[in-house]
């Protein structure tokens, strides 16, 4: 029986967890990562977990479950879902409710989807098999959902793969795989993260609209506080495995109590003073790319100057990273021309002598992806200090540890692999790969978009720290324009594959702004109650 044709009792309790400890195992020994935690959610109620890098959020989600990771046990505590202890139910009884009664919707939706599978294929599998569904049925639903997240040609869309569609578009599939089955309970574990703020702002109004029509149940794992504010009914502050301070969203956003509380509502921007007048470095003219017979960069100029940022800014499906991977030399363009120092750039890696593979590097949004979990740190930065460098022995590792301790780590890490660092520490080691080949140009692809608020800070300094001692330049690629604000000199507002606007960032995000910047502005969520309500009333007023 599905959760649509469950009653939908206001007061109904959906899950309760008591007493819940987990620990890891660090060193040889088990450690405590969640610590005595407890509470109860309704049906249609919205939890949301927030905290810093390594709180715990995704360790008590994955725990509703009955699930914890590698190198991780149950210690003690329960977990009732349906008047059922989860943890006591066979593995098989767990397997059935996951997917169906209970969904995830994770971070990473690139590392989640089998990129030799066909999109529908895997959204209806859980549907067919377990649910009930039959196949045109399950497909029906998927398109429903398709149409209600604003994907691109719903009629078709599930034919695609993976690869062939935006991070973006991808995200917003895997949320339409959780809600095929109409689950009583879905873990949101940071959704939105890889989403533009347009985007995000579709999304989160499609979440909260189902959540509020199937009356179901919710966690909504987030660094982002201001998005916790328009979906939570309450918010569970967490640090170090513990609850520091939970309480209804009004109360969480004007009177937070605890010290470490009123430290995440207070992170601000990095204050950086503009580059004006820099030499040029890097030039693209007229550029134009394609995907088979798709275009997604139609004419596109920009110009990065030495010691400069240049954020290019705009909706998923824009753009932004197709230039990033030209520029790179992973993708060749169809049309116009790229110069670096003044001389001709060849447009792919195999083409360009050495010097220039290392004067141009590339740090991806996913750390997670971006990095071989099966070598160590020492490997994963010793590997451009021999190709470009020629540095083995000793002198090879006193550069590592060198550049660790650049990117503000010990060298206590050199010998971890991926899967034993946080996800602040992997994106740390990603940009220590990129700096060891000293570069002068770093193309970053979404480099704090998984992160929480507290790391994104610390990077963004870091990463200013560094052009400030080093000169290098930055094209920063993102959809957070809290971080343009933050770090760029330049702005390069694109929409649809060609470029809008751009300019010294306190000219194009100063008012009056050209109607698609307008948008981009108008869609960044504000850390206020309510502030979704009013987008979506002035939204349906503007329908009408």
């Amino acid at each position: 029986m599905t959760s649509a044709s469950r009653p939908a009792g206001a007061d109904s309790i959906v899950l309760t967890v008591s007493d819940l400890r987990i620990e890891a195992k660090v060193g040889g020994a088990w450690s405590e990562i969640v610590k005595d935690i407890s509470f109860s959610l309704k049906r249609g109620e919205v939890l949301g977990l927030v905290g810093e890098s390594g709180a715990g959020k995704s360790t008590i989600g994955l725990a509703a479950l009955g699930y914890v990771r590698q190198g991780c046990r149950m210690k003690s505590g329960s977990v009732v879902f349906d008047g059922e202890n989860i943890l006591d139910l066979p593995e098989t009884r767990q397997r059935r409710l996951r997917g169906v009664r209970i969904a995830y919707v994770a971070q990473s939706a690139a590392a989640s989807f089998n990129p030799a599978i066909r999109l529908m294929e895997q959204i209806v599998e859980a549907a067919v098999s377990r649910s009930g569904q039959r196949r045109l049925e399950a497909e029906a639903n998927a398109r429903a959902l398709f149409r209600a997240l604003q994907l691109p040609d719903p009629d078709h869309f599930g034919r695609r793969y993976p690869h062939q569609v935006s991070g973006g578009q991808l995200q917003r599939a895997m949320v339409v795989m959780a809600m095929i089955c109409k689950p009583d309970l879905i873990i949101f574990d940071e959704p939105t993260t890889a989403l533009d703020v347009t985007t995000q702002v579709e999304v989160l109004v499609s979440i909260r609209e189902a959540i509020q029509q199937f009356g179901v149940a919710a966690f909504y794992i987030t660094h982002d506080l201001a998005i916790v504010a328009q979906m939570a009914d309450r918010i569970m502050v967490l640090r170090h495995g513990e609850v520091v301070e939970e309480g209804p969203v009004s109360k969480m956003l004007t009177q937070p109590e605890h010290p470490y509380t009123k430290s995440l509502w207070a992170v601000h921007d990095i204050a950086t003073a503009a580059t004006a007048d820099a030499p040029e470095l890097l030039r693209i003219d007229c550029l134009s790319a394609s995907y088979g017979s798709f275009q997604v960069l139609r004419d596109v100029s920009v110009v990065v100057g030495r010691g400069q940022t240049v954020a290019v800014v705009g909706e998923s499906g824009s753009g932004k990273s197709t230039l990033g991977r030209i520029i790179a030399g992973l993708m060749a363009p169809e049309a116009g021309s790229l110069s670096f120092k003044g001389e001709p750039c060849a447009s792919l890696v195999r083409r360009r002598p050495k010097d220039t593979l290392r004067k141009i590097q590339i740090i991806y949004q996913s750390a997670e992806t971006a990095l071989n979990p099966r070598h160590t740190v020492r490997k994963i930065i010793g590997r451009p200090l021999k190709f470009y460098h020629g540095l083995s022995g000793a002198a090879r590792t006193q550069r590592i540890v060198e550049l660790l301790k650049t990117v503000e780590l010990d060298a206590s890490h050199i010998d971890r692999l991926p899967g034993q660092l946080s996800g602040g520490q992997r994106q740390r080691i990603a940009i220590a790969r990129a700096l060891a080949a000293e570069p002068e140009l770093i193309v970053c692809d979404e480099v704090t978009s998984a992160l929480d608020q507290i790391v994104q800070a610390e990077i963004l300094k870091m990463l200013v720290s560094l052009q400030e001692r080093l000169g290098v330049s930055y094209l920063f690629i993102t959809h957070d324009l809290a971080t343009v604000r933050a770090i760029a000199d330049d702005v390069v507002v694109m929409h649809q594959g060609t470029v809008v606007e751009q300019g010294p960032k306190d000219e194009v995000l100063a008012p009056p702004h050209k109607p698609y910047t307008q948008l981009l502005l108008a869609s960044v969520p504000e850390m206020a109650e309510g502030w979704l309500d009013s987008v979506i009333a002035a939204r349906r007023a503007g329908e009408s």
